[in-house]
């Protein structure tokens, strides 16, 4: 397994609640006050990041109508849209990027990026960012890969399509350049995506094959995935977010409202409590519940020399008395004594 992975210092592993970055993408709406307030209440959610796109749409695309330059799919949000054009409208510009990592700092949360070409690399290095986040789409970017990581910083990177040979590939292309600080995530590049297409199973498959720590970036709506994904052993938990659906965008269908990072928040780390260790047995909270164990009690008044028979003793609530177990043992013998009714069974009521 890699080494400890920090960002902004805050360690991230199987020993901490999930690390929660809340994805701005084109959220904001073309609007830098509405960036800022979805930094806002991202924190006051509970987020421990928030997380940017750095490009524009010169860096993304070219502006073309050949063919494959417009979105065809009709299940697509987008379908029917220029590339060159989507891009252009969902893009953060990068003056707005400085504002935005300043009201992080201030509100006690990392802010992070997807660089999609070198020069974001080298933009966001200027900036000082904690870490860098590759894209689903760009893990077979080898060249953008060696470029984030030899800045040496923390490398979130989304598998979503990829094959073992590919995330191989880019896992070992990290390394190669010195960085093993390597957050490997689980993604379904569908948007949104559906719970039966997540396929959570492969994260302790992915962190077993690639010595990487391994995350969720989820597309699908709630927060019952990310919580299954947390319990089969998330790290990271990546979910885009808005300040309302209602609002419009181009990532808003799919995206959190603030009252759902805030149980997302919750939930995640209510699951992460719960994997604990394999136990059997109670557990100190449980002490006061044994009392509600069956056990075998006197159900009427014997007096001495007098044998118990299957009347007069039963397997009852509470738990003060012989186990059950013992009821065979019992039956058929004489009272040593006289046992009044309600007497917890034990073995001196024999002799």
């Amino acid at each position: 397994m890699s080494n400890a992975i920090t960002i902004a210092g805050r360690e991230i592993s199987a020993s901490h609640p999930p690390y929660l970055i809340a994805e701005m993408s084109a959220n904001h709406n073309n609007s830098l006050d509405r960036a800022l307030a979805i930094v806002d209440a991202a924190a006051k959610a509970g987020a421990h990041a928030v997380k940017l796109q750095t490009y524009t749409a010169d860096t993304m695309t070219l502006d073309c109508d050949q063919p494959g330059f417009v979105i065809d799919d009709p299940q697509s949000l987008w379908h029917g849209r220029h590339l060159h054009d989507l891009y252009d409208e969902a893009h953060l510009p990068w003056e707005w990027h400085a504002p935005i990592f300043a009201r992080a700092a201030e509100l006690g949360i990392a802010c992070l990026s997807s660089p999609f070409d070198e020069s974001a690399v080298d933009f966001l290095e200027e900036l000082g960012t904690p870490a860098y986040k590759i894209a689903s789409f760009e893990l077979v970017d080898l060249p953008l890969i060696r470029a984030v990581a030899r800045t040496g910083k923390p490398m979130i990177m989304s598998t979503g399509m990829a094959t073992p040979a590919e995330i191989d590939e880019a896992v070992r292309t990290a390394r190669s350049c010195g960085n093993d600080q390597i957050i490997l995530l689980k993604c379904t590049s569908t948007y949104p995506a559906t719970a039966e297409n997540t396929n959570v199973s492969t994260i302790p498959h992915l962190r077993a094959m690639s010595g990487c720590e391994v995350g969720l970036s989820d597309h699908t709506m709630g927060c019952g995935v990310s919580v299954a994904a947390t319990a089969l052993g998330a790290v990271l938990i990546e979910k885009h977010f808005t300040l309302s659906r209602a609002d419009g965008g181009v990532d808003s269908e799919f995206s959190m409202e603030p009252r759902e990072l805030a149980q997302l928040r919750e939930e995640t780390e209510r699951a992460w409590q719960a994997i604990g260790q394999v136990r059997y047995g109670d557990v100190p909270s449980e002490d006061a519940s044994r009392t509600f164990r069956r056990s075998l009690y006197i159900a009427r008044d014997l007096s001495a020399g007098e044998i118990i028979d299957d009347k007069a003793i039963r397997s009852i609530r509470p738990g003060f008395g012989l186990a059950p177990k013992h009821l065979d043992n019992l039956i058929g013998k004489r009272v040593a004594r006289d046992v009044a009714r309600g007497t917890p069974a034990s073995w001196d009521l024999i002799g």
